[in-house]
């Protein structure tokens, strides 16, 4: 197959992207599989179309890995996985390094690329270039830091020896709603580490992954270090590769059934396994909270990515002496909001994913307003091609409604109250996820307490925002284990061996 290279970066503009752009781009990715450095078609022929979210359209038919092409990809990562794992950790990190000079370069391409296969506007997918990118540059200069130690036994005679060697060959399974980042934030720690790889991305949104992969070979990434294989038959990849002994670890960003059963078959070969399943985000606002701040937090928390993020915030805790000033600026802001296609310059939220995941938000809305609740701006679909819905804030949510405790994944912000701090912290608690939270307070001694008491891997103070590559992601509960980004992220990937020395004044 032959491979063309991304399109030379083009500058931000705030007209329009031409028909003529996108298909040029969408025309240069690889359509393959990447297997041992080469792009090849599917063992059987096999093909899947990937869609356009805003129209519904195919964008591009990407070949479909079979389970005989994902065994060839675990193949190629295992006959490199010596050579690789012995490579000098400098030579990594300045694979990384310019790996995150060429994303950033083509930052255009790849922020084009995420707004038409997943349909988020282009300020965001910008930012999640930024975000991705960083991950790049964050591992090429952890590469050269996982340190070992040596030191002398408590007895004083005997050393000890401790190395970080790398686990070995991975499957890495990334999500459809963050192309590039969930890509790079599983891909980078793995080299980083000298760990091989097979990358299998979402189905929905594959070109991007695809962009990364030739990236990290223009970057000078050796063969069959780096292997993918797109399919629309996901279990046909993860089954086989599960059961065979030289995969070493799983990562898994996605559901939380899906992570359980991945889980369950990891467990037969006792493989190493990273697991960012599911969130319930509550957004805490206590009565003595900066409310513009809170509201502005608030846009930020829930419709980042229209709300398709494990981190979005899905339920809004609000002191009821300040819940109805809260939910009339937030509605405001919410309804304020512009729809369309991400390429438009005024889209300031894009369509859910498919149709599918409309009907599901729609349902949640409506059996939240059959419960009582009252929906103060949105509540319904956006008439018209593509999947879209309305920017929707709820009022009134009774504690018992469904759409408080299930993961609603699209721009709905349903708002509920509490009387003191001991019941904001038992709501809170109540959900089975504990992944990211939210906490407005002008009170510093009450967010710290009130952070010790609720069960989530991560907490934002007077911020609705929080991911960051420097930082470890991650929950508790059943939003998953291990972390990903920090100092953590690249541990994940490697292995402790201890050696017993003895002692060397011995005579």
């Amino acid at each position: 197959m032959t491979v063309i290279s991304a399109l030379p970066p083009s500058t931000p503009t705030s007209q329009p992207v031409s028909p003529q752009r996108e298909a040029a781009l969408v025309s240069s990715i690889p359509t393959g599989l990447l297997i041992n450095g080469e792009w090849v078609e599917a063992s059987d022929g096999g093909t899947f179309d990937v869609h356009d979210p805003a129209t519904g359209e195919v964008l591009a038919t990407l070949a479909s890995a079979t389970s005989e092409d994902a065994i060839a990809a675990l193949d190629a990562a295992d006959a490199a996985q010596a050579s690789w794992g012995r490579t000098a950790p400098r030579v990594r990190a300045e694979i990384l390094r310019r790996a995150f000079d060429l994303v950033t370069e083509r930052a255009e391409d790849f922020a084009l690329l995420m707004t038409l296969e997943m349909g988020k506007p282009l300020a965001e997918a910008r930012g999640e270039v930024t975000y991705g990118a960083e991950f790049l540059r964050w591992f090429s200069e952890e590469t050269v830091r996982d340190y070992g130690r040596y030191l002398t036994a408590p007895e004083g005679k005997n050393k000890i020896l401790v190395q970080h060697k790398p686990v070995g060959p991975c499957l890495l399974i990334t999500p459809w709603n963050f192309p590039l980042a969930m890509a790079t934030r599983k891909v980078a720690p793995a080299i980083a580490a000298g760990c091989t790889a097979v990358l299998k991305p979402a189905n929905l949104t594959p070109l991007t992954a695809q962009l990364f992969a030739q990236t990290m070979m223009e970057a000078g990434l050796p063969a069959g270090v780096l292997n993918v294989v797109s399919t629309q038959n996901a279990a046909e990849i993860s089954g086989p590769l599960l059961r065979d002994s030289r995969l070493r670890k799983v990562s898994f960003t996605g559901s939380t059934p899906v992570g359980k059963r991945l889980m369950a078959d990891a467990a037969q070969n006792v493989l190493r396994t990273s697991m960012e399943l599911g969130g319930n985000a509550p957004f805490i606002v206590f009565e003595d909270a900066d409310l513009d701040a809170a509201v502005e937090g608030a846009m930020a928390a829930k419709m980042r990515n229209m709300g398709e993020a494990c981190t979005a915030a899905n339920r809004f805790l609000v002191h009821e002496s300040v819940a109805q000033e809260f939910t009339r600026k937030f509605a405001a802001a919410m309804g304020a909001l512009t729809t369309g296609r991400g390429t438009e310059p005024e889209t300031q939220v894009g369509p859910l994913i498919d149709a599918g995941a409309r009907d599901d938000v729609h349902a949640l809305v409506s059996a939240a307003v059959d419960a009582g609740a009252v929906a103060v701006t949105g509540g319904a679909p956006v008439e018209g091609a593509g999947y879209f819905y309305q920017p929707t804030v709820l009022a009134n949510v009774p504690n018992t409604a469904a759409i408080l405790g299930q993961e609603i994944f699209g721009p709905v912000a349903p708002v509920t109250t509490f009387t003191n701090e001991e019941q904001a912290i038992r709501l809170a608690n109540s959900s089975e996820y504990g992944l990211a939270s939210y906490l407005y307070s002008r009170n510093f001694n009450r967010l710290l307490r009130v952070a010790e008491q609720i069960e989530f891997g991560m907490v934002g103070f007077n911020a609705g925002v929080i991911s960051n590559a420097a930082a470890p992601f991650g929950g508790v509960k059943q939003s998953g284990l291990g972390r990903e980004g920090g100092t953590e992220g690249i541990a994940e990937y490697t292995t402790i061996q201890y050696i017993g020395i003895a002692d060397p004044y011995a005579s």
